[in-house]
This record gives C-alpha cells, structure tokens and sequence, in this order.
C-alpha cells in the first residue's frame, strides 16, 4: 500500500502555493497601506521594506523559524520609520501562524513572545512611545493567531492518528488475511497428502499381490487370491474417489462462503484404517481406549494414524507387526503407532512431507508427535493431543 502524503506542510506544490500566498500578501499590504490611516503612507523606503516582507513568505513551510526572524527583522524598520502600521500585518500573522503549526506549542508561545517582546523594545528605543502603543494594540490579533495555530495543530495530529490508525488495521487485515489464506493452502496440502498417499500406497501393495501371484505359478492359478486382490483394489480406488469428492466439495464450499467446512473425519473412521494395513499385508493388533472426542481432536488423530500406517506398509517390510492404541490420560488423547519392521522407516527412501505433516496435525490441536527408529528395531509414533481445553471451547 503507497504511503499518502496527508501533511499540508509538506504537500505538492507547497513552494508556489506559499510564492502565491506571499503575493496575496503583498497585494493586503499595498492597499492597506494606500487606504488607512493615509497620514502614516510609506515613502520609497517604506514601501521597499514592506515588499521585502514578503519575500521570506515563499518558504515559509521549510523554515518556520528563519522566515518569522527575516519578517521580524525587516518589519522593524518599517515600523521605526512611522510608517502604515497596519500593513505589515498579514505577513506577521502568516509566519506566526506556520510556526503554530510547525512547533510544539512551548517552543510556539516562547517564540511569540520573544517576537513581540524584541519589537517593542525596539519601539520604545528607535521610535515613538505611540508607535509602540499601536503596536501592542495590534498584537493582541498576533497572540489570537498564535493560539489558533496551536488548535490547529492539535486537530491536524488527531486526524493524522486516525488515518495511521484505519491504515494499519487495514495492513493487518490483509495480513490476516494473507495468513488465513496460507494456513487453509497448508490444512489442504495436508490432507491431499494423507489421502492419496495412503490410498496409492494401499493400491500399490494390493497390485504387487496380484502380480505376484500372477507370476508365482501359471500353471496352477489361485483366481481367488487374485479376485480378491482386485476386489481390494477397486475398494480402495472407490474410497479414495468419495474421499477426494468430499474434500473438493469442501474447498468449492469455501469458495462460496468463506468459513465453510465438510464433515472431519474422526477416530469412528480408524477401525476402516486397521483394516486397510491389514489387506495390505500387516498385521495390527489394535487397542482403542477412548470414548468421543472433539471434533478436530479426533481428525488429528485420525489423520496421524492414517499417515503412520501408510508409513509402515510402505517402509516396514513384509508382513510388520504393528499396534496400533489410543487412550484418554490426563486429560489428552494419546496416539502411539509402533511396528517391528525392518525398513527405512517413514522417512527412509522419501520426502519426508508425512513425518512433517503428522506433526503439523498435532500442533493444529496444542498437540506434540515424536516420531523414530525404536531401541530394539522397528519404529514408533506417538502423539499426544489435548482434549480438555477443546471440550471447553466446544461449551
């Protein structure tokens, strides 16, 4: 987002502006100075000290400061000459104001001060007492610009804070935004990941069954083992469509409302997973301790055990014995996946994206996951996901 320059003293333009601003000025003068008080018209010198007034005006924005010293400067002569006391005025009141506005409002009321306390004592020295007395009559309309100025720089930082303000919450709404955006893109990586992974690796081992024994012994063909590996087969294929199916409507759902979400799947959904390994070859013993869960509490752990499993069949070798438990402790759910296997392990041989996402699924719910190779051979996931804060949340 482009930073937008909302600072009148530093606008575009500002050095015509003020050039402009300091002949209107000017033009103020000169007719003050021809219809009032025509006794006190300036003669040649007069008329050139108020001119020069002026000049300073045309960078006033840049040097607050110098330019009400310059107008101070060229001002007093004017005035010790006698001349029209009324029309070095609005050049006066433009510098004092601009330092009003520019300065804090000590430095601002010090400064004004000083300003009529150096003229007056000026008066008094060069001029007349009654020089003096017009002067100070004059400089009760200074003070009035003073205080003006002072407001007006209260007012301008009130509203410069409310536009910091409306700025940075919309800075943080993209930003959130942005972090929704990039958590969603991750939770669908994941779950992509989970699903296919387990069920092409599923397919993978069921084919390499037929295969084998396809190949084993022509002669004297088991059809049943292979139907069966078929029929294996096209199940895993039908439940990997509907998975697929569900997470698309999901996402379309999304789309359309934002927050929308399809039905998780939970610990119901892990006995299908035991299963599965099992067709695949394993053999899980399963100890399922727990009753219902929170939602999410029970899609992490779902989504854990699915990875460990596709994990085990892949990398475990033939035939790994596996157990498979989870039970409530201490108000967490604990998941452990253990296998005897002789292979690489979840991350042997691949990318590693499981071990990662499975740990991502534990951090989603407060949760942790160790994961690796176990002392006496094979390897071990366990996760530890709470449920107590997410009960109360549910309430």
């Amino acid at each position: 987002m482009a930073a937008i320059n909302r600072d009148p003293m530093t606008a575009p333009h500002a050095l015509r502006n003020d050039a402009l601003l300091a002949v209107a000025a000017a033009v103020a003068a000169v007719c003050l100075a021809l219809f009032t008080d025509e006794s006190r018209r300036p003669d040649a010198l007069g008329w050139t000290l108020l001119l020069a007034v002026h000049v300073p005006l045309v960078w006033r924005r840049r040097r607050p400061l110098l330019v009400l010293a310059a107008v101070v400067a060229l001002g007093i002569p004017y005035h010790a000459l006698d001349n029209n006391h009324s029309s070095p005025t609005p050049a006066a009141i433009i510098a004092l104001y601009t330092v009003a506005v520019t300065q804090r409002p000590a430095r601002t009321v010090l400064t004004g001060l000083t300003v009529l306390g150096v003229t007056l004592t000026a008066m008094l020295t060069l001029g007349e007492t009654r020089q003096a007395i017009e002067l100070l009559r004059i400089s009760g309309w200074l003070l009035a610009v003073i205080f003006t100025g002072i407001d007006v720089r209260y007012y301008r930082q009130y509203v410069r804070s409310i536009v910091e303000r409306a700025e940075r919450a919309e800075r943080t709404r993209e930003e959130e935004a942005r972090r929704r955006v990039a958590e969603e893109r991750l939770r669908i990586a994941r779950d992509l990941h989970d699903l296919l992974a387990h069920s092409i690796t599923l397919i993978g081992v069921q084919t390499s069954v037929a295969a084998h024994v396809l190949a084993a012994d022509p002669e004297r063909l088991d059809r049943e083992t292979v139907a069966k590996s078929l029929d294996d087969i096209a199940e895993t294929c039908r439940t990997a469509r509907g998975e697929l199916r569900t997470t698309l409507e999901v996402l379309r759902e999304q789309g359309v409302a934002g927050e929308a979400r399809g039905p998780l799947p939970g610990l119901d959904g892990v006995p299908d997973l035991v299963e599965a390994a099992r067709l695949a070859g394993a053999r899980v013993a399963p100890a399922l301790r727990v009753r219902e869960v929170p939602p999410a509490v029970g899609a992490a752990a779902y989504r854990i055990v699915q990875e460990a499993l596709t994990n085990v069949v892949r990398h475990a070798g033939p035939e790994p014995a596996v157990r498979v438990e989870l039970y409530e402790e201490e108000g967490a759910l604990r998941v452990s996946v253990t296998d005897d296997g002789t292979g690489a392990g979840p991350g042997g041989g691949a990318s590693g994206y499981g071990l990662v996402g499975m740990r991502e699924r534990a951090r989603s719910v407060g949760g942790t996951l160790d994961a690796g190779p176990r002392t006496g051979g094979g390897f071990e996931v366990s996760a530890v996901l709470p449920i107590a804060a997410e009960r109360e949340g549910d309430r």
